[in-house]
């Protein structure tokens, strides 16, 4: 009867060389790939959705949508009426409290809203009162071929966010 040696044949194998061992990825060159297909895909990510243009409008936009909640808010809280100032000129925004901030120069800007709350010419306000109305208004912010409008609904004082169109 012809027995093999148990183990000693298997380990002297081709399969178990110190070569085949090096043949594998190590933990490094999977997480070096891992980090540049991530960074490939934000970087897509970014050019498809207007690159840093896009994103600063984006960003501008939420920020106003803020502040004018926040306004609507401080006129219920408090029980007086709250004024949302917006320069168009200047790139800059007031409302309650002191909070001011600036929109960057490579955003739009264009303000509908009522002209009797208008603080002075060239510059646009949204009031709103302790019952929550307000005097409705629309903030258009623009970039490119992207645009956001900020809409102040003037019975409730709702304000909503969303895509509009660039203006051509």
């Amino acid at each position: 009867m012809n027995v093999a040696p148990p183990r000693r044949a298997a380990l002297a194998s081709p399969a178990f060389s110190p070569r085949a061992r090096q043949r594998g990825m190590s933990l490094l060159e999977m997480l070096l790939v891992i980090a540049l297909i991530g960074a490939i895909g934000v970087l897509t990510v970014a050019a498809l959705n207007g690159g840093i243009a896009g994103m600063q409008l984006r960003t501008a936009s939420k920020q106003v949508a803020a502040q004018l909640r926040y306004t609507r808010s401080q006129a219920i809280a408090t029980g007086r009426s709250q004024k949302f100032v917006i320069d168009p000129a200047a790139h800059t925004w007031r409302a309650p409290n002191g909070r001011s901030g600036d929109i960057p120069k490579s955003v739009g800007i264009v303000f509908t809203g009522a002209r009797e709350v208008q603080p002075r010419r060239g510059e646009g306000a949204i009031l709103f009162f302790p019952d929550g109305a307000s005097t409705g208004g629309r903030v258009k912010l623009h970039a490119k071929q992207a645009a956001w409008n900020v809409d102040v609904a003037w019975l409730t004082g709702e304000v909503k966010l969303k895509r509009g169109e660039a203006p051509r």
